[in-house]
């Protein structure tokens, strides 16, 4: 047969003597660059240090040939220039005590405390439709809309909503505004103080944001009533700056921190969603509706040296970037009214495209600050080479893996997870505190980054000396990222929001669609 034929020929065939190959090998193949890459970071970053090294050593062979006598002459000649001495010295104390006087008194974060709603505010999926169903307010066209976008999101069946969405119909008034308000603030600060043994009156300055909620008395001023804080307090209350408010929270007490000596400052951040609910049929506006629950985060800050011993983070960076100029990044996230009259916050078809645009301005303020010089080489290196070659070299991004240790993405969506892992060049479990947010809490706007935060501590993985990076997105538009390092192995504290449910995540999502947690 011919298979048969072939197998003889096959047999027959001599067999010739295998000829060495002369070639090297192939490098890419057989090394693998990644640890090309982490040996050439070690020695740009390490370049200093080896280079003393020699001169170390010709120091201390001088100095082993020195004779006594040099070391006489040395000092006579010191004993009758006693001026220059004198000067010199003077010189050095002046120097330092102006250092020490100048320098910026570092901010240190004693502990932050995160609300979690109680079970009877959970919606799942088929009570929100249900809901918004027998509410009246919406057409088919909006309802499967809403579906479409609860399904793909990202989160999942236990985040909840205030009390007053929970009625049918709906109570979206002042009194349900305020008792949401109340509940989310005071329940992170009752556990913030109770965790830490701080006394509220021991606190001399108080920010708290909040974008779409502002009544009279201000938020800040019902937490000065409730906790009877000190008549001297210096407290703000910032609105409208969207769910990177968080962040210019603790940019705004870092630097009032600089101004007052030996005090706390506490953060809260949170968002209202009672009288902000949107009753209309426009989608770009029925998207916040899906997205945004209930959610609060308290943060104790500390410019005490003597607080240094049990702080948990050390404040390193906050870089802050406003788009507010552009008009299309100014109207991306707009509140306003639609055809009908009805109140919502608009969310622009270009808003990915706006938000890439604000990263990459902020990182490339944050970069130098934090890269190691290996990675700040390679990509000057790159810019040099693009300008000379007309733009034909692809840009080099910068490995942001080697500056920290975790990230903490605002929750927005899963797309903005998504597009900052892909641009990042991140690995899931880089994002999994972000995604695993979304998914149990949802998007609790300026306070999800410390969700995030509170879901590394709880799998026990955040060491002393890691690097932390918070990075949220919010209206105006704006990008901000505030850099931590850790003092020490952090723990979770006490009542935090992952207490209950931590042993269950991170649970698998596939395109969207979350799956149920696991029992481990």
């Amino acid at each position: 047969m011919e298979g048969g034929g072939a197998a003889a020929a096959v047999e027959q065939a001599p067999v010739l003597p295998r000829r060495e190959s002369r070639r090297l090998p192939d490098f890419l193949q057989s090394v693998n660059i990644k640890y090309v890459k982490l040996g050439y970071h070690y020695l740009i970053t390490h370049l200093l240090a080896l280079l003393l090294i020699p001169l170390m050593v010709v120091i201390l062979l001088e100095a082993a040939q020195t004779e006594p006598d040099d070391l006489r002459q040395l000092w006579l000649h010191l004993r009758y220039n006693l001026v220059s001495v004198l000067v010199c010295s003077a010189f050095l104390v002046f120097g330092a005590t102006v250092y020490i006087m100048t320098r910026p008194r570092p901010v240190y974060l004693v502990d932050y405390a995160c609300y979690r709603p109680p079970p009877k505010l959970q919606v799942p999926f088929q009570r929100f439709m249900k809901h918004s169903q027998l509410s009246g307010e919406f057409n088919e066209s909006s309802l499967e809309f809403q579906r479409r976008i609860l399904e793909r999101s990202g989160l999942g069946q236990e985040t909840c909503l205030p009390s007053a969405l929970h009625y049918i119909p709906p109570r979206p008034s002042m009194a349900y505004a305020r008792e949401e308000a109340e509940n989310v603030m005071f329940g992170a600060l009752d556990t913030l103080f109770r965790n830490t043994g701080v006394k509220p009156k021991d606190v001399g300055i108080l920010v708290v944001n909040c974008s779409l909620f502002n009544p009279t008395p201000s938020l800040s001023a019902m937490i000065v009533n409730r906790y009877k804080l000190r008549g001297n307090i210096k407290s703000f209350n910032l609105g409208g700056m969207g769910c990177s408010a968080g962040v210019i929270s603790i940019d705004l007490a870092r630097d009032l921190l600089q101004v007052h000596r030996s005090t706390y400052a506490v953060v809260v951040s949170t968002e209202n969603i009672t009288q902000n609910w949107y009753f209309g049929n426009r989608k770009s506006m029925l998207i916040p509706n899906c997205l945004f629950r209930v959610g609060a985060a308290a943060v104790l800050l500390s410019n005490r040296t003597v607080d240094r011993r049990r702080a948990r983070y050390k404040l390193v960076h906050v870089v802050r970037t406003h788009r507010g100029a552009d008009d299309k990044a100014f109207r991306c996230v707009y509140q306003e009214q639609d055809e009908a009259g009805k109140v919502g916050v608009s969310l622009s078809k270009e808003l990915m495209a706006i938000a890439g645009e604000a990263l990459k301005i902020n990182i490339t303020t944050l970069g130098p600050l934090v890269l190691p010089i290996s990675e700040q080489l390679l990509f000057f290196a790159t810019l040099v080479a693009k300008k000379l070659f007309n733009g034909k070299v692809k840009p080099y991004i910068p490995d942001f893996k080697l500056a920290f240790d975790h990230f903490c993405i605002h929750a927005g969506g899963r797309a903005v997870i998504d597009e900052l892992e892909k641009n990042l060049q991140l690995r899931p479990e880089h994002v999994e505190a972000s995604r695993m947010t979304l998914h149990r809490f949802g998007n609790t706007s300026s306070s999800s980054i410390w969700y995030e935060l509170a879901y590394t501590e709880a799998k026990g993985r955040m060491r002393k000396g890691h690097r932390v990076w918070q990075i949220a997105f919010g209206s105006g538009f704006k990008c901000n990222s505030a850099v931590w390092q850790a003092l020490r192995s952090v723990k979770p504290s006490p009542d935090g929001p992952w207490e209950d449910c931590i042993h269950r995540y991170p649970v698998e999502i596939v395109d969207g669609f979350p799956q149920p947690p696991q029992e481990q």
